[in-house]
């Protein structure tokens, strides 16, 4: 019998879950079997899926799950350099030359399991068939504007945490952004799921977009527009031939008007990265990062925006992916072949 190991969630600020109690129940009666971890962080109570059927297991056990379980869990392992012997179903960030995700690939390889990157789970046509996008793109949006106000008042943004819902969040950056006239904003990816909701979190707080989409960046660059406006949205994965959008010169550009980039997309040590003005991400803690001062110059691309909306984000997740994970009986076809396939690719190159 296919055994799915919900695993709780280790990594600091990270309350999302990508099963639903409902979704278990739809798992267990296709004749799965569910295990979820009990978590003291997990947004979605442990009680539902007790409800659903799922067994129960100890908060962060999943080390000693039965060998044949998958391991489903959404963000980073603890990074101990443990050989990893299980399948896992988790966003591994290893495939594009990320220090750390090379060292993700060698403990499978040293352990003989295998990973199912979240990212890369595609349909026939290679579209993702789920993603947090839409929830990265709104709290990313979010970010950048509170990192936007914090600089009319002379600041840096200060700490975050995450809000009980979506209009919670609306509701705090109008009362921040006041009634001051508003930012300029950018979005480049501005079709896609994660330029959708940066531009909707705009539209809420009148804020006016120039969206942009592959059309406008067929050029190849360089993009002059991008440093006009105050607020820069990279809402594009970084890839192979990606081009730049914000060059390291654009620093000591003294008529830049760009005041805030805020980078959804989050991949500053790829090579491939769009936003050549700093190296590491930022986080909840320290969610902005001052990379000029004259003019100042602020970047946010905190790596797991959607945990600042955990329900809604779950929710729309787990639905998506819920059609994928029923066909876990047969992971040698359809999206877990195709995942399968890229993980052979990868871990044969480490």
């Amino acid at each position: 019998m296919t055994h799915l190991w919900v695993r709780a969630e280790q990594r600091p600020n990270e309350e999302r879950v990508g099963l639903t109690p409902e979704g278990a129940a739809a798992l267990i009666a296709a004749g799965i079997r569910v295990t979820v971890e009990e978590s003291s962080v997990r947004e979605i109570p442990l009680a539902g899926y007790v409800t659903a059927g799922c067994e129960i297991a100890p908060e962060n056990s999943w080390p000693e799950a039965p060998r044949e379980a998958i391991i489903f869990g959404l963000k980073e392992l603890p990074e101990d350099g443990t050989p990893l012997p299980h399948r896992h179903i988790m966003f591994g960030h290893a495939y594009k030359g990320q220090p750390a995700g090379q060292e993700l690939l060698k403990r499978f390889k040293a352990g003989g399991g295998t990973l199912y990157d979240l990212e890369y789970l595609v349909d026939e046509s290679g579209r993702r068939v789920a993603a947090f996008g839409y929830w990265a793109g709104y709290a990313g949006a979010a970010m950048a504007l509170k990192c936007w106000a914090a600089q009319q008042r002379g600041e840096i943004c200060g700490p975050v945490s995450k809000y009980p819902g979506q209009q919670a969040l609306v509701d705090d950056l109008a009362a921040d952004l006041g009634a001051a006239p508003r930012p300029r904003a950018i979005v480049i990816g501005a079709l896609g799921r994660v330029g959708t909701g940066a531009s909707d979190l705009c539209a809420a707080l009148d804020v006016a977009v120039t969206k942009w989409d592959m059309a406008e960046t067929a050029s190849g660059g360089p993009f002059p527009e991008v440093l006009a406006h105050d607020i820069f949205l990279n809402c594009i994965l970084a890839r192979p031939g990606c081009p730049v959008f914000v060059p390291a010169a654009a620093l000591q550009d003294p008529g830049r008007a760009l005041r805030v980039i805020g980078d959804i997309a989050c991949d500053p040590t790829s090579e491939f990265s769009p936003i050549k003005v700093y190296d590491r991400t930022t986080d909840w803690a320290e969610p902005a990062l001052r990379v000029a001062s004259d003019p100042v110059l602020d970047v946010t691309a905190i790596d797991n925006l959607p945990s600042l909306l955990p329900l809604e984000s779950s929710i729309d997740y787990a639905g998506q992916l819920l059609p994928s994970l029923l066909t876990l009986q047969d992971l040698t076809a359809g999206v877990w072949g195709r995942a399968k396939r890229d993980y052979d690719h990868y871990v044969a190159l480490v």
